[in-house]
């Protein structure tokens, strides 16, 4: 069992984590970094993952049932699509979420995770034996998804682990391919430092302006939707800014793998 046993439902933290593609699992050192990750959280009760592969308006729960993955990435080597993770349903979560976000939740119950969740799970949750669902981001707007965050967060109270699956930066058009782990363009090793110095502050206020305050911020993020993950984070986090803990740090391929957990 890779993570602290939680017979009781403990106060969970709650996490933003930089995903990665498919081939992560072949990473030399990144699937370890996931791994001892994990190794140190409680045990969750049940985990529910925002991705940001999944917009749809209103917001919308995937299946509460074991269904097949989806493998929503394309000219990879055949392997990467025959991956599974057989991971139970959570029809108890998504009763809850639906208590607290309301009547306006909608369900796709054939939808399976997409690999900004079962890529990190794999690795982090290796025997798939713990409920997950996953939740849409039904905006890209970082203040109504800071909201729905702190709407969220009272599943961290019943055990719920919590996560934010993006990408710190994203920018695949200058993705640097055979770049060291310690190599990145200027943009984002920029973008990154930012992020670093404005999380270590609390700044809530920049980091939701982050289009117009951070440096290299369009090159950083084309589009923002690997990065709004973190903005649900940080609304179910909010009161545990203070207990910052950044255990991924770093890039891959010159994108900054940055990941936080707060509590």
């Amino acid at each position: 069992m890779s993570t602290t046993e939680n017979p009781a439902a403990a106060r969970m933290p709650v996490l933003y984590l930089s995903h990665g593609a498919p081939p992560l699992a072949d990473d030399p050192m990144w699937p370890g970094q996931l791994a001892a990750w994990s190794a140190e959280l409680p045990r969750p009760k049940a985990i529910l993952v925002v991705s940001a592969h999944w917009e749809d308006a209103p917001v919308t729960l995937g299946a509460t049932t074991t269904v097949p993955l989806v493998y929503d990435f394309w000219g990879f080597p055949d392997h990467y699509y025959t991956v599974r993770y057989p991971a139970p349903g959570a029809p108890e979560l998504a009763a809850k979420v639906r208590a607290l976000l309301g009547d306006s939740v909608h369900e796709a119950p054939e939808r399976g995770l997409d690999h900004g969740a079962y890529v990190p799970l794999v690795e982090m949750f290796p025997d798939a034996d713990i409920p997950v669902l996953q939740l849409s981001m039904p905006t890209l707007d970082p203040v109504g998804l800071f909201e729905l965050g702190r709407r969220l967060a009272p599943l961290r109270e019943e055990g719920v682990l919590l996560i934010g699956s993006g990408f710190f930066t994203h920018n695949l058009r200058e993705m640097t391919p055979g770049a060291a782990a310690d190599e990145a363009p200027s943009w984002s090793r920029e973008f990154d430092d930012w992020g670093r110095e404005t999380l270590a502050a609390g700044d809530i206020d920049a980091l939701l302006n982050f289009r117009h305050a951070a440096p290299a911020a369009q090159r950083a993020h084309p589009r923002i939707e690997h990065f709004a993950p973190l903005f649900v984070t940080l609304g179910a986090g909010e009161s545990d800014l203070n207990s910052r803990r950044t255990p991924i740090e770093g890039f891959w391929y010159g994108l900054a793998k940055r990941s936080i957990q707060l509590g």
